[in-house]
């Protein structure tokens, strides 16, 4: 009687455990999952503002709420597009709508500084009203210039870098390792912006992804003509059975290709650049030190023939 007993409360208890393991299962999941996403780099936004002060904290909110009232009049494709913008300029963390909020409150906060400013010093109405458009100008444009102008770094930087991950790709494939792990050992061996996003893609993979989805992620985060190249390639080459050494060594004389021209280009490009600076910088300098000393002798003998 004692041991039915005991067979049946642990019956219950292993019932009980697993009913609670099943309830538990997906937050132990999402956590896990969680965990793998803080490997990107990324933090909750509870952790960004507690790392960086109440101030911080309060402007993201405030940005949050104004982005998020603009965003839905701008509509999801204007979204889409600054998310897309701010990929390629590496802000992952950065919310399209909290970038809008503060470009609102850059656009709001910048001319109500100028005019500010401006009313203490006393300068006269029409400079107040100039001042204060042209800074609601450059209180709205100035965010997204920055912002362009680092994605179009990075992507430079990316183009430049991709026929040194292909060099790598080439070694270890034909050294006998797999292309998952030539691409760890290249996400190792490169520092930047490309070894960041092999370095995502492979966290991608190892979250479920299959290599070719994961690369297709990097193309839409980081899309250049080389980078696109190089994603097809791979691509086709996964969905043919072609051999990835051969493709990569392919791919490795067209990128150098590639970089002779673009470097070809640019030197056709610099005597047209500098013409400007030699016109109206160099040649004044150069005219009036050598010219300045004749005119003022000329002028000298003039004023004694008189």
């Amino acid at each position: 009687m004692i041991i039915l007993l005991l067979g049946a409360l642990a019956l219950a208890g292993a019932s009980v455990a697993l009913v609670l393991r099943a309830v538990a299962l997906p937050r132990m999941r999402a956590s896990e999952t969680v965990g793998h996403i803080e490997l990107y780099g990324y933090a909750s936004r509870q952790d960004d503002a507690a790392a960086s002060g109440p101030v911080r904290g309060i402007l993201d909110g405030v940005a949050n709420a104004v982005g998020g009232v603009m965003a839905h009049r701008l509509g999801g494709l204007r979204e889409a597009q600054l998310r897309n913008e701010l990929m390629a300029a590496g802000l992952y963390t950065l919310a399209p709508r909290k970038f809008l909020g503060y470009r609102i409150l850059c656009a709001v906060c910048v001319p109500a500084a100028v005019i500010w400013l401006a009313a203490t010093l006393g300068t006269g109405a029409g400079f107040v009203v100039l001042g204060g458009v042209f800074a609601l100008l450059a209180g709205w444009v100035a965010p997204m210039t920055i912002v362009r102008n680092r994605a179009r770094r990075r992507l430079e930087q990316i183009d430049y870098e991709l026929p040194e991950l292909i060099d790598v790709l080439v070694v270890t494939v034909e050294a006998g390792l797999g292309f998952n792990g030539s691409l760890q050992v290249a996400a190792g061996r490169l520092e930047g912006p490309l070894g960041d996003e092999l370095r995502l893609a492979l966290q991608e993979q190892n979250m479920g992804l299959a290599i070719t989805e994961a690369l297709q992620n990097m193309l839409a985060r980081a899309e250049t003509p080389a980078m696109r190249s190089f994603v097809r390639s791979i691509i086709q080459g996964e969905t043919l059975g072609v051999s990835i050494g051969e493709i990569m060594r392919n791919l490795a004389v067209e990128m150098r290709k590639r970089r002779r021209a673009g470097a070809e280009e640019r030197a056709q490009k610099a005597p047209i650049k500098i013409l400007f600076p030699l016109i109206f910088l160099i040649f004044p300098s150069m005219f009036v030190i050598l010219l300045g000393p004749a005119v003022f002798q000329f002028m000298q003998a003039f004023g004694e023939a008189k």
